[in-house]
């Protein structure tokens, strides 16, 4: 059973230690390969950010934040950061946290969600976006340096709530 909860300043280590390594191998977000645990911990627990995590029997296996995707007239829309701990892999816990963070943004008022970089060689994240109802509304060619495959191009993608 998985549990979704805010997070809290205990959980900062099992944070640190789900997003650490996906910032280090700098495939899949924008945030800077050398980026320290304090930086990347300050960046997830963001004052404009509401960050939760999941955990089941063994103990934290994902986080997000959610916040705003834009300032002042564009405030109602959405936006996610997710990441799992790398041997949950396929089970379920990013979609959970995806459907989750879509009820609580509806519940605090937005009308959609916008996913504004969304790499292309990511293809778990992009048909798992899609199944849950993420539509790629456009394309920035080769915006991304990915490390071993150069640069890809990265995805816009929304859904409304």
């Amino acid at each position: 059973m998985l549990n979704i909860r805010q997070a809290e300043a205990d959980d900062a280590d099992a944070i640190w230690s789900i997003i650490e390594p996906i910032i280090r191998t700098g495939e899949v977000y924008t945030l800077p390969r050398e980026m320290s645990r304090h930086e990347a911990l300050a960046y997830w627990f963001a004052p404009a950010h509401r960050a939760f995590v999941a955990e089941d029997d063994s103990g934290i296996v994902g986080t997000y934040y959610l916040r705003a995707n834009q300032a002042g007239g564009g405030s109602h829309v959405a936006n996610c950061g997710y990441a799992t701990v790398a041997w949950a892999t396929g089970r379920g816990v990013a979609r959970a946290m995806c459907e989750h963070s879509l009820e609580h943004a509806r519940s605090r008022g937005f009308r959609a969600m916008q996913f504004n970089f969304v790499i292309r060689t990511n293809d778990r994240a992009v048909r798992l976006w899609q199944r849950c109802g993420f539509a790629i509304v456009g394309t920035l060619p080769k915006a991304f340096l990915h490390p071993q495959a150069g640069y890809v191009d990265a995805y816009v993608m929304f859904r409304e709530l």
